[in-house]
């Protein structure tokens, strides 16, 4: 069989350890996992993989015992994991960035009977924040030598049973309360198959890992490397220029993460246009946050490479993917074609899933109800269309729409133009209470690496709107007050931007005099309205 006949056969897997020890019998000593100077062969992964199990079994962790791990992208939080899932144990993966507040909800939400931790990483504490919240069964797993070690031959047999919930991921913080989301190992392989085989890729191919690994992205992409037998570059921390040693060392082919990861490598290309930022690389691909087709136009010009891009969510990894080989229309504008067994119905201009990569729902069993309609489709709050080919196309979020004088307005439609202004960077467009239009349209500008003028220059709400009016804006839906800002506010996880801290922010504005808790978040910014 060729390699793509492999990892289809590989997708049949029940469950995440069946499919790790079938990829170690065909390719053991290939490597999968990199990282500085290590490398972790398939074979390897499950043997080691296999030991750590053992040392937790001893530790008491059993078949749906619930285990919590807060852990950077290392190649040891993989084998955690992969342990874990050879227990057959429920795993409650946390962003390594969340603190007191986050972690605690997640902690007494998921019932962790266990959490591993780094002990301090990036100065923060890790070991004594646990202390504080009180968990139970904590533990260091940052180096290999405080992962639980033991003896294979007493563990009991791996899972059989893949549609069981052994994951609870929390949603990423785009709103203000995150979500316990179940997942199964057949609903993270059913997603990382759709990522797999539509990015057309081989086994002479490498990856890269540049997000946290307790991101919905890690098992995503780890099903991937299972499935097609090819390597990835793991990043504790991604920071550009200092990464791009690492990239190049290993002769990265596919790298990505989300449109802001685009726009950082963009930002390096053009310190030294014609010379490429990563000489082996051919693809950038990603999701997560919105793709304006600017964004897609400039990395294919300037950085002579492909770019796909998805749609996925934490209650469903991969939707639909963008293949390296569709039309330039199509990658520039659209979110790619859905997987087969990925069921999408648009109602009322909202998006719905139904289909194996899809979540079992929420811990909160009202939570649940509410997101699922009567045929047992996920309401995904998100909005769009099919296009005649069946790729899909997002026009915004069912919170985006503004509202102004009785008449919706995309968000996404503006921010898409916005991009296309050689003086805007990055541009979030929000809705903002008015007394007199119901909502007003603001544009919240980052202004562009390497504006001259420092002040925003040609950024003014005048310039601006007549910018979009000569694009075919139409008048109603020009915004009415510009924010300049140096810097959005974002998560740490996919670097998506977090519009409700916008809101807060803009919806009563800080005295003048001193800046209010908020603007810690949003750095300084210069205020116009159109009146």
């Amino acid at each position: 069989m060729n390699v793509v006949d492999i990892a289809h056969a590989l997708g049949s897997a029940r469950t995440l350890w069946e499919l790790v020890a079938r990829r170690a019998e065909l390719t053991p000593d290939r490597p999968v996992l990199l990282q500085d100077d290590r490398s972790l062969t398939f074979g390897e992964l499950r043997t080691r993989a296999e030991r750590v199990a053992a040392g937790l079994y001893g530790m008491g962790v059993r078949p749906g015992t619930v285990v919590a791990w807060q852990l950077p992208t290392r190649v040891e939080t993989a084998l955690l994991s992969f342990a874990l899932a050879r227990l057959g144990a429920v795993q409650s993966p946390v962003i390594p960035f969340y603190r007191d507040r986050e972690v605690g909800f997640a902690l007494r939400e998921s019932k962790a009977e266990f959490f591993a931790v780094p002990g301090v990483w990036r100065g923060f504490d890790h070991l004594e924040m646990a202390r504080r919240l009180g968990a139970k069964g904590v533990f260091r797993a940052y180096d290999s030598a405080e992962l639980p070690d033991g003896e294979p031959s007493l563990l009991p047999p791996p899972p059989a049973d893949g549609t069981s919930v052994r994951w609870i991921y929390w949603t990423s913080g785009t709103t203000s309360d995150p979500k316990g989301v179940l997942h199964t190992d057949r609903s993270l392989i059913a997603g990382g198959s759709c990522l797999a085989h539509a990015l057309r890729l081989t086994e002479s191919d490498v990856g890269s890992m540049a997000f946290p690994y307790a991101h919905i992205a890690g098992p995503d992409y780890t099903v991937m490397l299972l499935l097609y037998g090819f390597p990835a570059v793991m990043f504790e921390q991604f920071a550009l220029p200092d990464a791009l040693e690492g990239y190049r060392k290993h002769g990265v082919t596919v790298a990505g993460g989300s449109t802001a990861f685009y726009s950082m490598f963009l930002a390096e290309q053009r310190k030294q246009p014609g010379v490429p930022v990563i000489p082996t690389l051919r693809l950038l691909a990603g999701g997560g946050a919105p793709k304006p087709p600017e964004v897609y136009h400039s990395v294919v010009r300037e950085m002579g490479v492909q770019l796909t891009h998805g749609y996925g969510m934490t209650e469903v990894p991969m939707i639909t993917m963008g293949a390296p080989d569709d039309t330039v229309d199509n990658l520039a504008t659209t979110e790619g074609r859905p997987p087969e067994g990925m069921e999408i119905r648009v109602v009322d201009g909202e998006v719905r899933l139904r289909g194996e990569a899809v979540c079992q729902g929420y811990l909160d069993p009202a939570q649940t109800a509410e997101a699922f309609d009567a045929d047992g489709f996920l309401r995904t709050g998100d909005l769009g269309f099919l296009t005649g080919s069946g790729h899909l196309v997002l026009t915004g979020r069912l919170k985006d729409v503004i509202i102004r004088k009785g008449e919706n307005i995309s968000a996404k439609e503006i921010e898409d133009l916005l991009h296309t202004h050689p003086e805007v960077g990055d541009v979030a467009v929000i809705g903002l209470p008015d007394p007199e239009r119901g909502e007003l349209v603001c544009a919240v500008v980052e202004r562009a690496e390497g504006d001259g003028a420092g002040v925003g220059g040609g950024l003014t709400l005048a310039a601006l709107t007549s910018y979009l009016r000569a694009e075919g804006l139409s008048t109603h839906k020009l915004p009415e007050r510009l924010e300049l800002v140096d810097a959005l506010p974002r998560n740490d996880t996919l670097r998506k931007v977090l519009k409700y801290k916008l809101r807060e922010r803009y919806t009563e504005p800080a005295p003048a005099s001193a800046p209010d808790s908020a603007s810690a978040s949003v750095p300084s910014s210069e205020s116009e309205t159109s009146k």
